[in-house]
């Protein structure tokens, strides 16, 4: 019959506990073969081991770096940043970390992509751990994981997203705002003037004989002369105004914190500059002048869209007068340009 107490007896068991001897060539076997750098300091923040992953990514020599410290061996490392990271690692008995987003690195390692990536060195997450010993923290290993393509990736997705961004509030041959979000601007312009009683005014303008224009040069010249226009009256306008095409050959503009006297000014300044600038294609001189339309916000509009009818409604006035000129929206004052 079988014992099952003699099979349990003490002298029956086979010892399976490592010696510590095994245990540490094990740890550092592991250690040497993990593709994370691993570097332990002590409480003064010298170096006392580090791993085979940062002995092949630098150009030290381990009986060198052994014993140093960390900020004579890596002389790049932000030292009072660091510090203050190492200190609240052993004060706290707490881990710490730091990601490539915040800090693209911290050590200044050669990595694996030197075509595809802009940067020169690895980019890099650190986490900071306490190693206790006998219940007292008197170590710190800091882990450096290789995040380069991480990074890459993540960059060139950002790029992207940012040009999809441009691309949808840019329009693509002015390279001004597009109507969708111009009114859009329109509309946060209009409540802010609201809310705070601001001054709000808006010039639309639409270029003369443009079907002409193009009937007689051809698209590419109708292209040509958006173009210019665009940049011409861009050059006019502060920081603050919003300058969108409304569509074909018509644009707009919101002008916050602007009286109507003041928009009237800007918009004969832009009539002007236009019917003088001088434009040539493909030998021909090419003469462009502009209607424009402009209103003032007052207490009459209860939404955005009002104002814009207004001034559109002024611009078709200007354009029923003899074109290359203002109009005001309440059509009291008409100023043609000679």
């Amino acid at each position: 019959m079988l014992d099952i107490n003699a099979l349990i007896s003490p002298e029956n068991k086979t010892p399976s506990a490592l010696s510590e001897q095994n245990l540490t060539q094990i740890n550092n076997q592991i250690a040497n073969q993990l593709n994370t750098g691993i570097l332990v300091l002590d409480a003064e923040y010298n170096i006392v081991m580090w791993n085979r992953f940062l002995q092949v990514h630098t150009d030290k020599v381990a009986n060198n770096i052994i014993g140093q410290s960390i900020f004579i061996a890596f002389p790049e490392v932000p030292e009072r940043w660091l510090s203050r990271k190492l200190d609240s690692v052993l004060q706290l008995n707490t881990p710490s970390f730091c990601s490539w987003q915040q800090r693209h690195h911290l050590f200044e390692l050669p990595h694996t992509r030197p075509i595809t990536t802009d940067s020169e060195f690895m980019a890099q997450n650190c986490t900071f751990l306490p190693i206790e010993t006998d219940g007292i923290v008197k170590n710190i290993c800091i882990l450096i994981e290789d995040v380069t393509d991480v990074c890459h990736y993540q960059t060139q997705l950002q790029k992207t997203l940012d040009e999809l961004a441009t691309i949808s509030r840019i329009d693509g041959l002015t390279q001004i705002y597009n109507r969708r979000h111009w009114q859009g601007s329109l509309e946060q312009e209009y409540a802010k003037a609201q809310r705070h009683d601001k001054r709000l005014s808006l010039i639309m303008l639409d270029l003369d004989y443009f079907k002409l224009l193009n009937d007689n040069y051809g698209h590419q010249c109708g292209d040509m002369v958006l173009i210019e226009v665009s940049a011409l009256i861009s050059s006019l306008l502060r920081v603050e105004d919003i300058f969108g095409r409304y569509g074909g050959e018509e644009f707009a503009i919101i002008l916050p914190e602007t009286e109507l006297s003041g928009a009237m000014e800007l918009a004969q300044r832009i009539c002007s500059s236009i019917a003088t600038k001088p434009l040539t294609y493909k030998d021909h001189k090419i003469k462009v002048t502009v209607s424009l339309g402009v209103a003032q916000l007052s207490a009459e509009e209860s939404n955005y869209e009002m104002l814009i009818t207004q001034s559109d409604s002024a611009l078709y006035q200007a354009k029923a007068q003899g074109r290359n000129q203002v109009c005001c929206a309440d059509f009291s004052t008409s100023k043609p340009i000679d």
